[in-house]
């Protein structure tokens, strides 16, 4: 963990004593004991969700300074048989893997319930996730990004997830999976839209989640699945921006509105905007929305699965769009939204409409037996850090943890944030802190093999 000396600065075992990085990381599947999904009793079923405080560093907001520290060499192992790209891409981003949703095979395996005993499908297994976060200022006066886990979000229908089908070792009385929510919001201009954001995406989500269970379309296809999520996220982000730029949402009347502390007056003036990706996590699938050039990547096997594509201007469908709806893209320390800003989506900036739009990108995809971690951040990491690197430093940090403190019983497992995966995610912090990062520096990083053991 870090700590804060006599001179303010902070220190932390994990990267002090860079010694210990010397670990011998070899086949993934050493690393694991038993089942990779963590059963506990089912919780009863919620309508909205309960927001839980980030436990951690300051409420899971670090001040720190650039800390000095051993350079490392990684080494890129990417497939030369890359997944299936999630869009077209110009050529910068077109080498990266990714998975395309409507392609994914739907795979119903069974895993072992050490509780229980005796086989059940994934479906059945109740998953706590293993997380740990970490926000750290740059060079400003405040810090402007904001971050929100939820553990146990709310418990979805299944049909989101399968539709119709029914599998090999489903309970027919299976009905709902509990899911769990991560966001990370980048914001500029000021805090006020990724700190709204941070308070109420996960509620506006809740509230379409719940709308939806009434109106599931009866098809089973992958493709139905994924266009659904795609409505649910959309109509999400779009609520939650006009309710930035002071307006009332369809479905919510003047009452409910000043009930509800969502008061019809802007949130912040029409300059300041936010980035928004989040998550979805349950014990069979994970879905990614993402607005802007915060960054969803999961470690699968040993390659770095890219989630989010970035809403850049330079990006050629989204220079295409802005350029036809009247917009300008400018060269201007980077390409730039009429030269200001470097994104071309976003929640607020309301003054760049309509050439800066709210409207999410989703990723749908089951898991894997293999995915070992993801990981959520700002691009205060990802501006000097590849998926690559970010993904294998998780996993080590992850294992040496391991290494060092053994595995925690199962009941202490899943309260509060994963010591693991905290280790992990102020490491990466640091790490972009002395490879130059200047700003803001937010990360997620979510332990998906629940069972561990040391080395």
């Amino acid at each position: 963990m870090l700590q804060k000396t006599q001179n303010n600065e902070i220190v932390g075992d994990a990267i002090m004593q860079e010694s210990d990085e010397v670990l011998l990381v070899t086949d993934d599947r050493n690393g694991i004991n038993g089942m990779e999904l963590l059963p506990l009793e089912p919780t009863s079923e919620i309508s909205l969700p309960i927001a839980v405080q980030i436990e951690g560093i300051n409420n899971g907001q670090i001040l720190a300074k650039v800390i000095s520290l051993e350079e490392r060499s990684f080494e890129r192992k990417v497939s030369e048989d890359n997944l299936t790209t999630a869009a077209q891409l110009n050529e910068e981003n077109s080498s990266v893997p990714t998975l395309k949703a409507s392609v994914v095979a739907l795979q119903l395996p069974n895993e072992k319930d050490p509780v229980k005993g005796g086989m059940k499908s994934v479906f059945e297994l109740e998953c706590v996730p293993l997380w740990g976060s970490v926000s750290i200022c740059g060079q400003r006066p405040e810090i402007e990004d904001a971050i929100m886990v939820v553990p146990h979000f709310m418990r979805i229908p299944i049909k989101m997830f399968i539709g119709d089908r029914v599998g090999d070792g489903i309970s027919q009385t299976l009905s709902h999976l509990t899911s769990h929510f991560f966001g990370v919001y980048d914001g500029h201009g000021g805090s006020q839209v990724a700190n709204y954001c941070r308070d109420r995406i996960h509620v506006a989500l809740a509230e379409e989640l719940k709308d939806t269970k009434d109106d599931l379309v009866k098809e089973s296809l992958i493709d139905t699945r994924q266009m659904q999520w795609e409505k649910v996220f959309t109509t999400c982000f779009l609520k939650v921006d006009d309710e930035v730029g002071g307006k009332v949402s369809q479905n919510m009347s003047p009452e409910n509105v000043d009930s509800s502390n969502y008061a019809s007056e802007p949130v912040a003036p029409e300059t300041v905007g936010s980035t928004a990706v989040v998550a979805i996590l349950c014990s069979s699938h994970i879905i990614v929305a993402n607005c802007g050039d915060s960054r969803a990547v999961l470690y699968r096997g040993k390659e770095a699965v890219v989630l989010s594509i970035d809403h850049k201007p330079n990006r050629e469908d989204e220079y295409a769009r802005i350029e036809a709806s009247g917009g300008k893209v400018i060269q201007w320390n980077g390409h730039r939204v009429f030269g200001v800003l470097a994104m071309s989506r976003s929640i607020g900036d309301r003054y760049l409409k309509p050439w800066i739009i709210p409207t999410p990108e989703v990723m749908f995809l089951p898991r894997a037996r293999e995915d070992e971690c993801l990981v959520l951040a700002s691009d205060g990491l990802w501006d000097v850090m590849t998926n690559e690197e970010a993904c294998e430093v998780a996993r080590r940090r992850i294992l040496l943890w391991h290494k060092k403190n053994g595995t925690n019983p199962l009941p202490e497992r899943g309260q509060g944030y994963d010591p693991a995966a905290q280790a992990a995610a102020e490491y990466l912090s640091m790490l972009a802190l002395q490879k130059g990062s200047k700003d803001d520096i937010s990360v997620i990083v979510i332990d998906l093999k629940a069972r561990r053991k040391g080395r």
